[in-house]
């Protein structure tokens, strides 16, 4: 064989590839098109979070910067969508005061929330002796000694769409929710077994995506 005839199947061969990655790459766009069609017909809402109630088992700080803690929170999840669910595939709820996490993460079990569906969760997330830094230390024992404190219960993880049967890759959840317990007045709250206290708190989380 020449080098020509070598020379025109090498040229052949260049344009075959470039024409499959031409086709490929236009398959890509078509999909992706399609996908954002189809996500801006359905216009997705993001879940809805409401804190509905926090129970004190435990919350003092009688070890200098050391705290220890034990809440169950009550915290429910909608799903406003009309055709599209969601995947919780991780969550992970935990406590902070003052930008401080002060419990260990207590993780919810994966779970699906199909269109319009109400999930409800009531995790234990507590911390025993928690280092706590001196001013945040300082902080606690002032709000202790006026009644009250505001911690900041926070759920971080991964979630799916589905959309039919198109299911989407994961993404990171953000959930906020503000909590104001009045420690010093037990009959704001119910109680609970000897020493708990349920606290009715019912306020809407902010959530991110």
């Amino acid at each position: 064989m020449s080098s020509k005839d070598c020379g025109h199947h090498g040229k052949k061969r260049e344009k075959l590839i470039r024409r499959i990655c031409a086709g490929f790459l236009i398959f890509l766009f078509i999909v992706l098109v399609l996908v954002l069609l189809i996500w801006a017909i359905l216009q997705p809402s993001k879940p809805r979070f409401i804190l509905q109630d926090v129970t004190v088992y435990a919350f003092n700080t009688t070890v200098p910067n050391f705290l220890t803690s034990n809440f169950q929170v009550t915290i429910s999840s909608r799903n406003p969508n009309d055709k599209i669910g969601v995947y919780y595939d991780r969550l992970d709820v935990y406590g902070v005061y003052h930008n401080q996490q002060i419990t260990y993460r207590t993780r919810i079990p994966p779970t699906y929330q199909g269109h319009k569906d109400v999930n409800v969760w009531s995790p234990f997330v507590y911390g025993n002796l928690v280092p706590v830094a001196p001013f945040n230390s300082m902080a606690l024992t002032q709000d202790q000694a006026n009644g009250a404190v505001m911690i900041m219960f926070k759920a971080d993880g991964r979630v799916r769409w589905k959309v039919g049967t198109f299911i989407s890759g994961r993404y990171h959840f953000y959930v906020k929710c503000l909590a104001f317990i009045n420690l010093g007045n037990k009959n704001s709250g119910i109680i609970v077994g000897e020493n708990a206290v349920k606290y009715q708190i019912v306020q809407r989380c902010s959530v991110n995506v």
